[in-house]
């Protein structure tokens, strides 16, 4: 029979649980496939169709005898008489946004149900995404430590925190007058039309920041998809800020999806026929010069008005830069020329100067490919250290979420980016009323493409990152250093928790 200390050591049980979104869901799924990597056994928590979009990477890395599977719980669909299929957020309909809420609150309870269920054995640390502030106290019932997950950047969380306890955001005149993020390890300045609606005034959403942040508190610590050289000085300032402990263990998709099925399929159950598409793709793409085309890519949720498409595409064509884009349709009937998209597509496929991808895209294969000069964001971090690792420039576009943080470590801090000039902050499923004009993202996109010094200098800043976020995962390297004090820790803590437990 092994003793308490070969139970800690080789039967560490960690359960990782996802919000049912792709910016969420994605990098805490890597996070755990990385955790049993190292040794760890792995449970990831999921409604069924959530599942599907991660299971063959899950299955792949079983049969390489990993110790991972996930758990299914039953998304409530008749009870919130939401259609099948919508069990994220990236495509579901804004007039049933509320019913998303509604399932949220359901599916957080089925999951307290399922980790108080377990038995005293079956798990040793909870890992959850930062909405579901329940498991902080499951963890504490269950005599066992919670770790709290953020897909966002370390310096979004430490602004978030710093605007429940400062005021200089309401104390200039207007929206558009810029403040300062006094404390921070370097200067930012903002205007109040870039910071969420929540920060700007008293909301429910704010309420819900405040428990969220107060969960967080509690938890043991926090995980963060960055790494070192990226970050650190924010890591310094998140642990004081918070008073707990964190761990930046990125960039976690380069860690993991190191096969091509891995890097084809992420966040997208793949069907047959896509499969020519993106040979199709791939061949327009590998027949381009080196660092030649710009990859345009706004994220899985993000929704852009026809008038904002329609500057965008005019832009692409001036900078007489080869192009991918990807877009979403967004259902807009403002009574532009609704054929326009379809014209443009026509009009730059017979040139050859763009290729567009309607929907989801392999972005990891599309972003490794040597072709890709440069990237214009929405600012999601997960693109964004994506593009870190690959070493490619920006051009930054926020919107919503924490993006226009994000833009601020990319632009002001890393200067490995160039804004467009973006000034409204707006909800995830709103196209708000700002419109970004060509000659401006032209400019943007000349900027970072073409030959001159500050191209130049971005350039070797950027792969300057990419070296280091290489670095970072290898033995010895700052995450991978991180990952193993952290599973070390974690036995330690069970360890402990055994012998308390064990009979006198």
């Amino acid at each position: 029979m092994l003793s308490h200390e070969a139970q800690a050591n080789n039967n560490l049980k960690v359960i990782f649980i996802p919000l049912s979104s792709k910016s969420h869901m994605m990098p805490l799924v890597d996070m755990a496939r990385l955790f049993s990597m190292h040794g760890v056994d792995t449970t990831i928590v999921a409604t069924a169709d959530n599942a599907e979009i991660f299971q063959k990477s899950i299955d792949r890395d079983f049969s390489h005898g990993q110790s991972i599977k996930t758990h299914v719980l039953e998304f409530p669909t008749e009870q919130v008489k939401l259609p099948v299929g919508n069990e994220t957020n990236t495509d579901t309909p804004r007039n049933l946004t509320p019913k998303i809420h509604e399932d949220f609150v359901i599916v957080q309870k089925q999951i307290e149900n399922y980790l108080l269920g377990l038995g005293e054995l079956e798990v040793d640390c909870i890992v959850s995404d930062l909405c579901y502030h329940g498991t902080a106290e499951a963890a504490t019932k269950l005599g066992i430590r919670r770790i709290v997950f953020t897909p966002a950047s370390v310096i979004s969380r430490c602004a978030e925190l710093w605007f429940e306890q400062h005021t200089a955001h309401t104390e200039v005149e207007s929206d558009s007058n810029k403040f300062t993020i006094v404390g921070f390890p370097h200067k930012l300045e903002m205007t109040r039309s870039q910071l969420p609606c929540w920060m700007r005034k008293p909301t429910m959403f704010g309420r819900i920041m405040k428990v969220l942040n107060d969960s967080s508190r509690r938890s043991y610590g926090a995980v963060f998809n960055s790494f070192h050289s990226l970050e650190g000085a924010y890591e310094e300032h998140y642990k004081n800020a918070f008073g707990t402990k964190c761990w930046s263990l990125g960039p976690v998709s380069s860690w993991v999806n190191q096969d091509v099925s891995d890097k084809a399929e992420r966040g997208h159950k793949k069907v047959e026929e896509e499969e020519d598409e993106d040979g199709d793709l791939f061949k327009w793409l590998n027949s381009k010069k080196e660092n030649s085309v710009i990859y345009v890519c706004f994220g899985s949720v993000n929704k852009l008005s026809t008038s904002q498409l329609i500057e965008i595409a005019h832009a692409l064509e001036a900078s007489s830069h080869d192009f991918i884009w990807v877009v979403r349709k967004n259902n807009d009937k403002e009574g532009e020329d609704e054929g326009f998209m379809e014209e443009f597509e026509k009009r730059v496929k017979e040139s050859n100067k763009g290729y567009l991808i309607w929907g989801w895209a392999p972005q990891l294969l599309i972003l490794e490919n040597k072709a890709i000069g440069a990237i214009v964001t929405h600012c999601g971090w997960s693109t964004a250290t994506e593009s870190i690792n690959i070493g490619l420039p920006m051009v930054t576009w926020p919107l919503f979420a924490d993006q226009f943080f994000n833009e601020k470590m990319l632009v002001d801090v890393l200067k490995i980016g160039v804004s467009v000039g973006a000034k409204e902050w707006r909800n995830y499923d709103e196209f708000g009323s700002e419109v970004v004009k060509r000659n401006e993202i032209e400019k943007a996109i000349r900027l970072v493409m073409e030959n001159g010094k500050e191209a130049e200098e971005m350039r070797l800043r950027a792969k300057s990152l990419s070296d280091d976020a290489k670095k970072a995962i290898l033995v010895g390297g700052s995450s991978h250093a991180n990952l193993t004090l952290l599973i070390e820790e974690l036995k330690s803590l069970k360890l402990q928790r055994l012998n308390a437990n064990k009979p006198n």
